[in-house]
């Protein structure tokens, strides 16, 4: 029987951890258990979390196993080697991808029936990974995508054009990595196409400007990596988004990483593209309209994971 105010968090390092407390400071759960190789960290992360709770809502937070996961609402995977600096996420893929079939086995031994979601990385391999192993429904094994590269790409372009970022609407699909792809065509600002607003603001070099927003998007994690070891608040804060849209049953529109099957001519590959999230996870893939460079940008990212799952 599945708690529909638990969750699950496995792995708690910086990811994991962060991921945590941010779920505990909107309350969204009620119960919520921290699984970990290193149980002694479990522990620690449990306690110092819950030692706050008198500030925040009554949450039952503890360290556990996959036991104690077995009738959680949501399972959060960020379980995985940390990437280093000079290191791309697919480098990842061979030790994490392992991880990853011990944790989607654990939950599949114990007959789980909630919904996974994928954080480690390379994420959409890794969500792959899952929905092959997890012995759940495809919409029920989603990864958290590009939902942060695309909330950068809103953040910069916000920033470019000196408006509340809120108000920005575009994403990055793809490749959660170094062939995702920034939709310019159907970006727009409150309803305004891009460019117009561009213009609007001033600024006519366009082709040079989305160049390098797209490659300050893509390059961020490297560049706070560099700075700081790891990234994490940033990732802890877009988790929490899609839990939000899950537990809430918003529908709403999250570029997530799901398994495609003729959406945009690709079958078979599981990558980030805007999908209807809500209580039952991936409803249904949103056709965003794309140019002729980016749905092949899009299918060559495609092609690109398709070989290195197939690698494995």
């Amino acid at each position: 029987m599945i708690d529909p105010r638990k969750v699950a968090v496995v792995g708690c390092g910086f990811v994991g951890s962060a991921c945590a407390f941010t779920l505990m400071q909107h309350g969204l759960f009620s119960e919520m258990v921290l699984i970990d190789a290193d149980r002694r960290k479990a522990e620690g992360e449990a306690m110092d979390i819950a030692h706050g709770l008198l500030f925040a809502k009554p949450m039952n937070i503890y360290a556990g196993n996959y036991d104690d996961a077995a009738d959680a609402a949501l399972v959060i995977v960020t379980a995985g080697a940390n990437q280093k600096p000079g290191e791309t996420r697919l480098d990842l893929v061979k030790k994490n991808s392992a991880i990853m079939r011990s944790v989607a086995g654990q939950l599949r031994e114990r007959q789980y029936e909630g919904m996974l979601l994928v954080v480690a990385n390379p994420v959409d391999i890794l969500t792959r990974v899952a929905q092959s192993c997890a012995g759940l429904p495809e919409a029920r094994v989603f990864g958290s995508g590009t939902v942060l590269d695309s909330a950068r790409l809103r953040y910069l372009l916000g920033e470019h054009l000196q408006v509340d970022s809120r108000g920005v609407h575009a994403f990055i699909v793809g490749e959660h990595g170094d062939s995702e792809i920034a939709v310019w065509s159907s970006a727009h600002v409150s309803g305004v196409p891009l460019h117009e607003f561009c213009e609007m603001r001033g600024y006519f070099d366009h082709e040079n400007a989305m160049r390098e927003i797209g490659e300050s998007v893509k390059n961020s994690a490297y560049k706070i990596i560099e700075r700081k070891g790891a990234t994490y608040y940033g990732i802890a804060m877009a988790v929490q988004r899609i839990c939000e849209a899950v537990m809430r049953d918003e529908k709403s529109v999250l570029p997530v990483s799901t398994a495609l099957h003729g959406e945009f001519g690709i079958d078979g590959v599981t990558l980030s593209v805007p999908a209807i999230l809500g209580a039952r996870g991936v409803e249904k893939v949103v056709p965003v309209s794309l140019d002729e460079n980016e749905l092949t940008r899009l299918r060559y990212s495609a092609d690109m994971l398709r070989g290195i799952y197939e690698g494995l």
